[in-house]
């Protein structure tokens, strides 16, 4: 039974969720937090962040450790299937199709909109992850500073989250979390 509900439950995010990882991440947190309870919301937020710097696509990285975590191995596997198959199967019909109409001045303005609602649904992505990490003056300090190197340097994201890290345990050994 839970191996089907996560199925259902991922499939349900990957077919109404559009614009990649950042913008699943309102609608699995309904679905994996609110609805079904296998992770908190901090949990989740973490599985994104570990998701972020493991090689692959960050939905199915998230879906698999959820997965692993609610039903073991076969669980992983089976939330990956999940979150992966809806898009497998529209893309497989869009691709099929999308060559004939792509030309089309009413496609091309309907993939413009959709960007921009891509765009706002990332935004709001990052508002939820800003309330749930930046609690203290440490953890603003750390989001500026990579913020100001991720604009104007190419650093890999594995360099900051294992940055972030390092200065999370030190801030806290040093008593400079909480302030």
């Amino acid at each position: 039974m839970i191996l089907l509900q996560l199925f259902a439950a991922f499939a349900r995010v990957g077919v109404l969720t559009f614009g990649g990882g950042y913008a699943m991440i309102p609608m699995l947190e309904r679905e994996i937090v609110d609805r079904h309870g296998w992770a908190t919301s901090e949990e989740l937020m973490d599985y994104y962040a570990v998701g972020q710097c493991t090689p692959g696509v960050i939905a199915v990285n998230t879906a698999t450790f959820i997965g692993c975590k609610t039903a073991g191995n076969i669980g992983g596997v089976v939330a990956t299937l999940g979150v992966v198959f809806p898009s497998f199967v529209i893309i497989t019909v869009i691709a099929g199709i999308i060559r004939s109409f792509s030309d089309i001045p009413a496609v091309r303005s309907a993939f413009a909109g959709i960007r921009v609602c891509v765009c706002v649904l990332i935004f709001n992505s990052v508002i939820k992850l800003w309330k749930s990490a930046v609690k203290d003056k440490a953890a603003l300090l750390l989001c500026l500073l990579v913020f100001v190197l991720g604009v104007f340097f190419n650093i890999s994201p594995i360099v900051f989250v294992l940055f972030c890290a390092a200065a999370g345990i030190l801030f806290t050994r040093l008593g400079v979390r909480g302030k």
